[in-house]
């Protein structure tokens, strides 16, 4: 019962944080170091949780792209979501191929967290002095694939963070839009993250030793809980900047370098 109700925390941590701009990754390696420490697959499959939620959300627009692609609009922005997410995976395989491996101390995610913040305060204030644009240029577009990969290998950094700010400072200055485009981008890179972590999980003859009905449980969370947040989210930031998120991960950041100076 106990491991459980560990397991249903971690998918309500992973519901919250993955499409606030605060570090879902982060907050779940900060997590198992008191919850215990859980499979990759675990972990990318609750991550597949929250996806899932995004796509429930957005399944209008997402039909609207993929059904009126003969609209030049249209097709264009659906290009560039094709090319965000192929320079990810491209980044991340070579990242794999060299060995990759997530850090096993909370230090370098508190440096990560404070460093966000402070990044997302100036990268706002910065935005905030641009004309309201909402189109998704060419140079935004891939400046999103390469800082998927960016918060992808530094935890702590917030892909939903690393995506929308990227957006907002090269172009797409208009909350709404740049968020937008994060999240969207961001749902087939998870799939294929959780797909790629179950092919290997199998090839290695992995599968017999998952625990499956733990990995269930997080997933029906973080997708329940995700939904929720993203609703909650979307019209926040109608008309609310993002500093207080950036304001929670200068202070989490900071305490975790106090509390635990030594990263263990």
């Amino acid at each position: 019962m106990t491991d459980i109700l560990h397991v249903i925390l971690l998918g309500i941590i992973e519901g919250i944080t993955e499409f606030l701009p605060i570090s879902s990754t982060g907050h779940l390696l900060i997590a198992e170091h008191w919850l215990g420490a859980r499979s990759d697959l675990f972990n990318v499959g609750i991550q597949a949780g929250a996806i899932l939620a995004i796509t429930l959300v957005y399944w209008k627009r997402i039909w609207q792209l993929l059904t009126g692609w003969r609209d030049a609009a249209t097709r264009s922005y659906l290009f560039k979501l094709v090319v965000a997410f192929l320079i990810t995976c491209v980044l991340g395989l070579v990242v794999t191929h060299y060995g990759f491996k997530l850090p096993e101390t909370v230090t370098p995610i508190a440096w990560a967290l404070v460093i966000g913040g402070f990044w997302m305060i100036g990268a706002e204030q910065l935005a905030a002095k641009k004309p309201d644009r909402s189109e998704v240029t060419w140079t935004v577009a891939i400046l999103v694939g390469v800082a998927q990969m960016v918060a992808g290998i530094f935890p702590g950094t917030s892909r939903s963070g690393a995506t929308i700010f990227t957006a907002l400072l090269f172009g797409t200055s208009n909350r709404a839009a740049a968020t937008e485009f994060s999240f969207l981008v961001g749902i087939p890179t998870m799939y294929a993250a959780t797909g790629y972590e179950l092919l290997k999980v199998f090839k290695d003859g992995g599968a017999v030793h998952e625990d499956w009905t733990a990995l269930a449980v997080g997933f029906i969370v973080s997708l329940v809980v995700a939904f929720i947040a993203v609703k909650w989210l979307l019209g926040y930031i109608r008309t609310h900047r993002f500093t207080a998120f950036a304001v929670y991960r200068i202070a989490l950041g900071v305490a975790l370098l106090l509390l635990m100076p030594t990263g263990a």
